[in-house]
């Protein structure tokens, strides 16, 4: 009976997918990838505005980690021991995330929240918006372009901004999609 675990490995920072796509290889290579048969790096999809253009992108959940499902509970096998030995020769793997670098695994409601959280971000990619309560910001289009306001409320959900607006000397509430505006 395999009793596979989710773990986190420390990695250089800016190389997490090439460095999971070599460890996949190496195992591979090694004949040892049923017992670490999956490497991830957690991400999320986030929707931002750059040069004024919308674009989706996958955001690092925790950069500089990738995320391991193995089974390495028997020290004593000698498959479970190439398997170990295998990850810490890979360029760019650090240590297992646990004290002086034992294999520390996550729980099952930890791999839970990571897995639905990297799935929900797929189907429905998050907004990132920039914007915070308070700052001030200048409409750029519809029928309030060119007015300058507050934001008062931010709901990266629905990825709009309630922006305070005052027209003809009075304070007046505006709900705004988050790129009809940008930060002055």
């Amino acid at each position: 009976m395999v009793a596979m675990k989710w773990f986190f490995i420390r990695c250089q920072s800016g190389r997490e997918d090439s460095i999971a796509k070599n460890t996949l290889a190496r195992l591979k290579l090694a004949g040892v990838q049923d017992l670490v048969p999956q490497v991830l790096v957690p991400f999320e999809r986030v929707t931002d505005l750059k040069n004024g253009k919308k674009r989706t992108v996958n955001k690092k959940l925790y950069p500089g980690y990738l995320m391991v499902q193995a089974d390495l509970d028997d020290a004593t096998d000698p498959r479970t021991v190439k398997a170990r030995n295998t990850l810490r020769e890979i360029d760019g793997l650090r240590e297992f995330l646990g004290p002086l670098g034992m294999p520390t695994p996550l729980s099952d409601s930890e791999v839970q929240s990571i897995l639905s959280r990297m799935s929900d971000s797929e189907s429905r990619p998050q907004v990132t918006i920039g914007l915070h309560k308070g700052d001030m910001v200048k409409i750029k289009s519809g029928a309030f372009d060119g007015f300058d306001g507050v934001v008062e409320e931010v709901n990266p959900e629905k990825g709009t901004v309630k922006v305070i607006v005052t027209i003809f000397g009075r304070p007046t509430p505006v709900e705004l999609e988050y790129w009809e505006v940008e930060k002055v």
